[in-house]
């Protein structure tokens, strides 16, 4: 297995490329921004992305997913509780002060329990609802892409349109649960691991 994290955009998104080497076969978790950084990844490795998985909607996680279906003939795939918030996340940008270019529609949609594979690697989706109402993990291979429902020492924010902070507190219990030796990749900042959350994270005197 292959990950490569990308820091994209004005607000320092992190994109995933995740690939199986020996079948070539990849997906793209996230493409905010920056898709020529993103592209020239699969290439040098001769990977085959087949999917751009978007764990949410706000436009500094999906403004590169157009580009990057362009230029790889990925698929995108979503929660369908997030396709307004896709619909909207051009306007969404301008309101923050940034361009982006118009996004295709998504191919399919995927839910809770639904499996995401690339080669041998196989990854289970968590409808991780609170951040925004169709936030998604993936969960597989002891690693979990958390998105912005879960940060190391911290979680996503609950005040934009279709946040919920019953629900993040949920979402955040269900993550909390899987194997404390789990490795976590977030949508911003570093790595950390489940295990590590559940002893220093703030959110749990939330809970």
């Amino acid at each position: 297995m292959i990950i490569r994290k990308f820091v994209v955009g004005p607000l320092q998104e992190n994109c995933y490329v995740v690939g199986d080497m020996k079948a070539r076969q990849a997906i793209v978790i996230d493409p905010g921004d920056e898709p020529d950084r993103i592209v020239d990844e699969l290439k040098d490795h001769g990977l085959d992305a087949h999917a751009v998985i978007l764990t949410h909607a706000h436009f500094d996680h999906v403004g590169a997913a157009g580009d990057i279906k362009k230029a790889t003939g990925a698929k995108i795939l979503m929660h369908r509780e997030d396709l307004e918030s896709y619909n909207l996340a051009k306007e969404q940008a301008f309101f923050w002060g940034y361009d982006m270019d118009d996004l295709p529609q998504p191919d399919g949609f995927v839910d809770e329990g639904d499996e995401i594979k690339a080669g041998s690697l196989s990854f289970r989706v968590m409808h991780t609802p609170g951040h925004s109402k169709g936030g998604l993990c993936l969960y597989g291979e002891g690693i979990v892409f958390t998105g912005d429902t879960l940060f190391q020492g911290s979680v996503g924010r609950t005040d934009f349109p279709g946040g919920s902070i019953e629900e993040l507190k949920k979402s955040f219990q269900r993550l909390l649960s899987l194997p404390e030796d789990t490795t976590v990749y977030s949508g911003h900042g570093p790595e950390t691991t489940i295990g590590k959350e559940k002893k220093e994270n703030f959110f749990m005197g939330e809970l």
